[in-house]
């Protein structure tokens, strides 16, 4: 396949900055980077930033995996990692909610954040719903284009989200 620059830019955003095109298991290196990109966000960013930049990155990612799917000419491809870089904090929402992060006047540094147990731990779920889909995950993944690439994996990070409020850790 040849691709002009913009392809390739493009296709180099949906492998998730080359994270895709390691070796084995490219959905875990992926997620890996949605993992950093998550803690950046939790650790660095008031609140509001988080979660604004958490919810404004899943539009155009829908948008640039589809894209993907029709220069790669396949569905889904297991080198187009961008679903789980922008699904990973969303695995965080109702635990930063239950530890009072969204409160008025909380600030990154200030508690109300998951420690480094939760962290090991919503990547290890995240990759147990990623790969194992329980329904209604596999069949999210019909959706057509990038709509079915993202949306099956905000879904297993809601389920990640329940599970993390449930463990005694923190």
């Amino acid at each position: 396949m040849t691709c002009n620059p913009t392809q390739r830019y493009l296709l180099w955003i949906a492998q998730g900055f080359g994270s895709g095109r390691m070796r084995p298991a490219p959905g875990t290196w992926g997620s890996g980077v949605g993992l950093a990109w998550a803690a950046l966000l939790i650790i660095v960013c008031p609140p509001w930033v988080f979660w604004i930049l958490s919810v404004a990155a899943v539009p155009p990612a829908i948008w640039i995996c589809g894209r993907a799917e029709q220069l790669l000419c396949e569905t889904d491809p297991s080198s187009v990692v961008l679903d789980e870089i922008v699904a990973i904090p969303f695995c965080f929402y109702p635990l930063l909610w239950k530890l009072g992060f969204f409160s008025a006047g909380t600030t990154p540094d200030a508690p109300g954040q998951p420690g480094l147990a939760m962290f090991v731990a919503a990547f290890v779920l995240f990759r147990f719903f990623d790969v194992l889909k329980p329904p209604p995950i596999r069949q999210l993944q019909r959706l057509p284009g990038g709509w079915g690439v993202v949306v099956d994996d905000l879904v297993a990070a809601g389920f990640v989200g329940v599970v993390l409020v449930l463990l005694p850790l923190s």
